[in-house]
């Protein structure tokens, strides 16, 4: 089966890439950071806020694929600043309370002024 390009409006599009593919039995979120879908605007300034608005948007992507996000199986974060990283776990553990994804993160500059995590995610299709 050919990947399928996975899109919705309810997350923020990006025209130079897919926000997923599915293929091979899971779905490949890309980056997702906090942005509101019908704005485009900024969302939060603590990383709690932040986290929870990629999550979002990531939980709308795979719902558009007919999947969901407790269907996660691995996670990467981007952090602009490692000091948020208990801040970022505190609403992660909100969002797998049954079990934590397989997971890996990394200290990156981030691009827009005031972004602080970007999320990507593989789920079960």
């Amino acid at each position: 089966m050919a990947p399928e390009v996975i899109s919705t409006d309810k997350a923020p599009r990006n025209p130079n890439y897919s926000q997923a593919i599915r293929a091979a039995g899971l779905v490949f979120v890309s980056g997702q950071a906090a942005f509101d879908p019908a704005t485009g605007e900024l969302v939060g300034t603590t990383i709690q806020d932040q986290t929870r608005q990629a999550l979002k948007n990531i939980a709308a992507i795979l719902e558009a694929a007919g999947s969901s996000i407790d269907k996660v199986v691995s996670a990467t974060f981007i952090l602009a600043e490692p000091a948020d990283f208990t801040g970022m776990n505190e609403e992660w553990r909100a969002w797998f309370p049954d079990y934590m994804p397989a997971r890996q993160g990394a200290k990156f500059p981030l691009d827009s002024p005031g972004l602080r995590v970007s999320i990507a995610a593989i789920a079960e299709a």
